[in-house]
């Protein structure tokens, strides 16, 4: 596995932050969320900072903490210090990390994530399969699935060959011969449009736009246009602006003019994450969520710019 930012991990396993059961916003009807690891952007306002890193990492939660000390006196490498009341982590520090969270009896210090073999996962996947008859199924996510590509199409491939409705969540930064070789396998795609101007797209996710214009226009120009739901979560200060919603809406129109879009509101709760990663979130005080009169001038905006296929929650 290849670790750097943006490179493909090609190791037989899939590295997975979380399996969430149960889900109705990630597709149709109840559905499997899998999040992969590793992302290739860093969005300053990233949902889930535990996917960020390809690699696995220790989290480490004070709210469980009752300051035993068992992970101090277990550490060889200075990788857990008590300093003025606080626990410390070196994450680099070249320690034995499964003995350190082994002896942590609140399980205040947790791995961010776990490793899976594709059989694996479709054992975990289909744990949920009654509750698929009725219209769900499972939905890839993360981070970026196709930082992962070829564990992400055997997953998929296994998923159609039990049956499963699948769905995927994406940046779309990523070369187009991955897209095209899912597609067959993909019953639903979201992918995100988060910033139509290129110096600001590069500016808070950290990567030039281009690729993923290029991706979008691919994708509602194949076969699979109508299974594609291009979505733009709201950030205050940055992606929250009627002129990038009316951009966005505009270059998704003269695309394909029944282009689903879906405008998502704040979400005020990933902040409590950053924490567990000694990470600092991109706003000191948290905003809070769009009130529905906010809202809807952000849907008046982009009915304006030519999309005739909101999607409102």
């Amino acid at each position: 596995m290849r670790s750097s930012q943006g490179r493909l991990m090609t190791t037989s396993n899939l590295q997975v932050f979380d399996i969430k059961r149960f889900s109705t916003h990630d597709g149709h009807g109840i559905r499997t969320t899998v999040f992969f690891k590793g992302c290739p952007l860093r969005c300053k306002w990233c949902q889930n900072p535990e996917g960020l890193l390809p690699k696995r990492q220790v989290l480490y939660m004070e709210n469980k903490c009752i300051h035993c000390l068992s992970c101090v006196h277990t550490c060889q490498k200075h990788g857990v210090r008590f300093l003025k009341d606080k626990i410390l982590l070196d994450r680099n520090a070249l320690e034995d990390w499964d003995k350190i969270i082994d002896a942590c009896p609140t399980r205040a210090l947790q791995f961010d994530s776990s490793s899976y073999s594709v059989s694996e996962l479709i054992q975990e996947i289909k744990k949920d399969e009654s509750f698929f008859r009725y219209g769900g199924g499972v939905t890839i996510s993360g981070g970026e699935p196709f930082l992962q590509p070829e564990g992400l199409l055997s997953l998929l491939s296994a998923c159609k060959e039990e049956g499963i409705h699948t769905a995927i969540e994406t940046s779309l930064y990523v070369d187009q011969e991955w897209i095209q070789k899912a597609l067959p396998t993909l019953d639903q795609i979201y992918a995100d449009c988060k910033v139509f101007d290129s110096t600001k797209h590069k500016e808070w996710t950290g990567v030039d736009n281009s690729k993923i214009l290029e991706n979008i226009r691919y994708l509602l120009t194949s076969d699979k246009k109508d299974q594609v739901i291009i979505r733009t979560p709201l950030i205050p200060t940055m992606t929250a602006t009627q002129e990038n919603i009316g951009q966005i809406a505009a270059f998704l129109s003269s695309i394909y003019p029944q282009t689903h879009y879906e405008i998502l509101n704040y979400n005020p709760l990933a902040k409590s994450k950053y924490a567990y990663l000694d990470m600092d979130y991109c706003f000191e005080e948290n905003p809070k969520l769009y009130s529905p009169e906010v809202m809807e001038s952000f849907y008046r905006v982009a009915k304006e710019n030519g999309i005739q296929n909101l999607i409102i929650e």
